[in-house]
This record gives structure tokens, sequence and C-alpha cells, in this order.
């Protein structure tokens, strides 16, 4: 992989009665790859993610599962990374993992969330903040504007990334981090505000 290797897939093998939700990359950005399957065969379909160098990327997948017993376990999907054959033969995996799923009536296993897909989501949401809230501000809904560029500050603060948050400065004061109190600057560069716009969907990865 140190060389580079181009048109990787990562494919999602399903069983009989389970359904892909989504498919998003969110690390080391937020990509939303769902849209873009074509299908590999029986229950199976190809995310397209693009070229390789010497990396690694995060993923999150959904699936949702038909209704089981309690003590019951399944998989739910089979996730491979696929690399083409120069030959133009079958391509060949380059890594693969399970996803399982287990019925439980214990409800605070079933509610609690990894630790891993809440950071994601979190970071998800904070794409979406800082997009929703430079919108609003171009239409001159500065309240609109004000609230989603906050909580935009918020998670960037909770989350670590230092990076947005600083980015965000440049068009926000930032009265309080921590609960998201800010307020928009007068005037903002039109730099500061393409920059900021084009890296929000740049994500810190997870600490493990």
């Amino acid at each position: 992989m140190g060389k580079g290797v181009a048109d990787v897939a990562l494919r999602l093998w399903t069983p009989v009665g389970t359904e892909i939700m989504f498919v998003k990359q969110v690390a080391p950005a937020v990509e939303d790859l769902t849209g873009r399957r074509t299908e590999a065969g029986p229950r199976a379909g190809d995310y397209p993610t693009g070229s390789w160098g010497d990396e690694s990327r995060d993923y999150h997948v959904s699936v949702r599962v038909p209704q089981a017993a309690v003590g019951q376990e399944m998989l739910a999907a089979r996730v491979s990374l696929l690399a083409p054959d120069p030959a133009g033969g079958d391509p060949r995996p380059l890594s693969q993992g399970l996803v399982r799923a287990v019925w439980t009536d214990d409800l605070a296993m079933s509610t609690s969330i990894n630790p891993q897909v809440a950071h994601y989501t979190g970071q998800a949401e904070l794409a979406d903040a800082i997009q929703q809230g430079l919108d609003a501000r171009k239409t001159g809904d500065r309240d609109g504007a004000t609230a989603k560029l906050g909580r935009a500050v918020q998670l960037a603060a909770a989350s670590g990334n230092a990076d947005t948050a600083k980015l965000l400065s440049k068009v926000v004061d930032v009265v309080d981090a921590a609960t998201g109190t800010v307020r928009l600057k007068a005037k903002v560069a039109e730099a500061d505000e393409m920059t900021l716009e084009t890296r929000s969907t740049k994500t810190v990865r997870v600490k493990r």
C-alpha cells in the first residue's frame, strides 16, 4: 500500500433480510458513499473509495437487521477492501472484517453507543453545523447562523478538533466554547469563510 493503489473499493455483503442504511467515510474526512454503490453479485455491493497511499481510513456502516430472539447472534455484514487486479481478473482483497448483531434484553447494552461511533457522529454533525451556519450567514439569517456556528464551536471543542476551532474563530467571536456561545464577527475575510467551508469535512481521528 505504501506505493499507492488506485480504484480501491469497499465491498459489503449482507445476508438475506438485512438492509444497508448508509456507508460513510468518517476519517480523515467525512464523505457519504451510500449513493455510489454498484452491484457486485448476489447481496453484495461495491463503494468506490478512490486511490490509497500509505494511510488508513475509518468508515461508518449502518445495517438494518430482522428481528430475532434474545440471545441470538447473526452475521450482519461482511466488509472487504478490494484492489483491482492489474491483469484484469477479479479484484484482490486487501483486508476483511465481519459485522455481527447480537439480540439482548439488557437495556444498558442495547442503548449504549460505541465511543468511536459517537465520536464520528459528532464530527459529521460538526460538518453539517458549519455548512448550515455559513449558509444562514450568507442569506442574512443572523440568529440561525449564530446558533449553528455556536453548535459547531461546541462540537469542535468537545472532539478536540483544534484546526476547525481555529478556523471558526475567524468567523465568530467565541464567548464560551463549552456551551457554544458565540457572536458573529461584523467583518469576515472571504478567504477565511471559504477555507472554513472547504475544510469543514476534515475530521480528527478517534483516540483508540
